[in-house]
């Protein structure tokens, strides 16, 4: 089974550090944030991957090369102009369009939720990995008027979010743009014919690495994991 990582992106939010830096190398406790996750689904049996890259491309060729320090298979498709994440999958049928199924991520996002509970599509064209939302204010709990106690930015385990981590059936490539985003042209439309699948996952570490504060939290909560 191949995994693509969206790795196009340029990263205005996480300037200065991608100024000179394509995204997915932004180094995160001690790692490029692409070896995080090029790891992760490593240790879950994935080998194969293909990289869509765009903004400074070269240098996450150069660093990453066939894969081969890392042990694994690494394939790249270019986007000589930014194509959305809906584009980007389409950009990359080339290499992907005999697979029974392929496995889909963001190029910004660290995880360690388990990518095989997606693999089971059944009549279904794609399924989507969803994660608690996570409040980002800390709440009061009260009862009356009375304060009973404070959560520091609790997970609202009521409300579910897009974690970027998806399995894909080849047949998805019918309803891909040549441009655009999948989040808005794609997912409405697999929703509303019954074609997706949702997959909740609790109690796993997740986080999306959009802007200097997440990369900071990210970089904090990693770096003691690996203690």
């Amino acid at each position: 089974m191949k995994a693509l990582i969206l790795a196009g992106g340029l990263g205005k939010r996480l300037r200065p550090y991608t100024e000179n830096t394509p995204k997915p190398l932004v180094i995160v406790a001690t790692k490029p944030i692409i070896v995080w996750q090029i790891e992760w689904l490593k240790n879950y049996g994935i080998t194969d991957f293909v990289v869509a890259c765009g903004y400074k491309r070269e240098k996450v060729i150069e660093y990453l090369g066939n894969g081969r320090k890392l042990g694994v298979k690494i394939g790249y498709v270019v986007e000589d102009e930014p194509l959305g994440t809906g584009g980007a999958i389409k950009n990359a049928e080339p290499f992907l369009k005999n697979e029974g199924k392929f496995i889909v991520i963001n190029g910004d996002i660290i995880t360690n939720l388990n990518p095989l509970h997606l693999l089971t599509l059944d009549k279904h064209l794609g399924s989507i990995a969803l994660v608690p939302l996570p409040s980002p204010y800390g709440i009061v709990e009260t009862e009356g008027d009375k304060v009973k106690s404070f959560k520091e930015k609790p997970l609202l385990e009521d409300y579910w979010i897009n974690a970027g981590v998806y399995c894909f059936s080849s047949k998805v490539f019918s309803y891909l743009p040549e441009k655009g985003d999948i989040e808005r042209e794609v997912f409405p439309v697999l929703a509303e014919k019954g074609l997706l699948k949702a997959v909740k996952y609790t109690n796993v570490f997740w986080k999306s690495i959009d802007t200097v504060k997440d990369l900071e939290i990210a970089e904090k909560i990693l770096s003691k994991k690996s203690r």
